[in-house]
């Protein structure tokens, strides 16, 4: 069977009076076994397969892989559809066994520049037009081979990594809603880790989401895409996550002797993540062996969220960041009524915002002054207007405690 648009049959090109075919035909014991001696030598590859394997089914597809390469020769028409099922094929199984792609397109092109070199060693100054022909023909078996490869080992990618997928996805489901995750891991091949450091992120918009004219989503799902490359590569083991534009669930293997996160290391991975989509990132997180992970992933979003609610902004954030904060958003009389003091800085948002800053600010006015880029004047006049209004004094040491717990209260109320 031909390829569908093959051209006719045309004249074998002859190199110093002798159809190259017939020198290339006589040549392929010889060939194929130089083939495979530098398919082992050039592409390492190769080597994890099992020695049966070698001298089997890859001898046998190299064979055959020279004869195709001669009948090109010699007829000039290109490898038709049964013969690019059976690369095809081919390419499947060494994509199902690992071995990497740019290994098996290196393969049909070591055998196509080994036949070639003998080929050309024969031609004579008279045989340039032989040669041209002959270089033209090796091209278009290189082309149509390439493509079939490709196509055979990206197809069985795609099916492999949909089913790993899935299985992934399951792992997480399981995870995530709590029991035993180890029938879950066993189907997924993965090896379950001591325990999971445990992100809740929310991934702010990327500058080109609010750019006019350009397409939201497309930037979202590059966005998205940047964020797990990034986790991949600075993951050892397998990371699960489930996120969407704005966020979501991340579970990442830990394995390290302390007995929780390390800070500093959390701290730089959430400023990689945020480098690596163009977003800012908040993450709540926690540490959990994998049978509570659930419970881990409802603290680390429950931390995220006052954290956020709170002003703490961009960054990593564990329970000890915010635990007043935190404690304070659990419902009940005493939240509410510390919420309550400060009822009557209701629509007055520069007061409250003053408030937040002097206390985050180690109740340095003129440092408050410059986060709120205002004069410090201004910082003092507004102080004193929210003490006018709520009887607590920030400057005032038995008032200090009772305005930190109430603006705790107030910004967490909503959650």
């Amino acid at each position: 069977m031909t390829a569908p648009n093959a051209a006719p049959a045309a004249a074998a090109p002859h190199f110093g009076g002798n159809p190259v075919h017939l020198r290339l035909l006589a040549l392929a014991p010889e060939l194929a076994a130089e083939v495979m001696a530098r398919l082992l030598d050039r592409l390492p590859a190769y080597h994890a397969l099992p020695p049966e394997q070698l001298r089997g089914e890859i001898v046998r597809q190299v064979e055959r892989g020279i004869r195709a390469f001669v009948e090109v020769m010699r007829t000039g028409r290109l490898p038709g559809e049964d013969e690019l099922d059976r690369i095809r094929e081919s390419s499947a199984r060494r994509a199902d066994e690992g071995v990497p792609l740019e290994s098996v397109v290196g393969a049909y092109h070591l055998g196509a520049q080994l036949c070639a070199a003998r080929m050309l060693a024969e031609a004579e100054p008279a045989d340039l037009p032989d040669v041209a022909t002959a270089q033209d023909r090796l091209l278009g078996y290189l082309r149509v081979v390439s493509c079939a490869v490709a196509a055979g080992y990206v197809r069985e990618r795609q099916t492999a990594l949909g089913e790993e997928q899935v299985s992934r996805q399951a792992l997480l489901s399981r995870l995530l809603e709590g029991g035993d995750p180890r029938a879950a891991a066993d189907r997924a091949g993965i090896r379950l880790p001591a325990r999971y450091l445990v992100l809740s992120l929310a991934i702010g918009p990327h500058p080109d989401e609010d750019r006019p004219g350009v397409n939201r989503s497309v930037v979202a799902r590059r966005k998205l895409r940047r964020l797990r490359a990034e986790l991949e590569r600075r993951t050892e083991g397998v990371p699960l996550a489930a996120l969407a534009a704005d966020g979501g669930p991340v579970l990442l293997p830990d394995d390290s002797p302390g007995p929780g996160p390390d800070r500093d290391a959390l701290a730089a991975l959430v400023d990689r993540l945020a480098r690596a989509c163009g977003a800012e990132l908040v993450a709540g997180a926690a540490s959990a062996a994998p049978a509570e992970v659930a419970a881990a992933v409802r603290l680390a979003t429950e931390v995220r969220r006052v954290a956020e609610a709170t002003g703490r902004g961009p960054g990593a954030h564990l329970l000890d960041d915010v635990l007043l904060e935190y404690q304070l958003s659990r419902p009940g009389p005493a939240r509410d009524a510390l919420a309550a003091l400060l009822t009557p800085l209701t629509g007055r948002p520069e007061l409250l915002d003053t408030l937040r800053a002097f206390l985050a600010c180690g109740l340095d006015r003129r440092r408050t002054a410059a986060r709120l880029q205002v004069h410090p004047n201004t910082v003092d006049y507004r102080l004193r207007r929210a003490a006018d209004l709520t009887a607590l004094d920030a400057v005032r040491g038995p008032d200090l405690l009772t305005l930190r717990a109430a603006l705790a209260a107030h910004d967490t109320a909503a959650l």
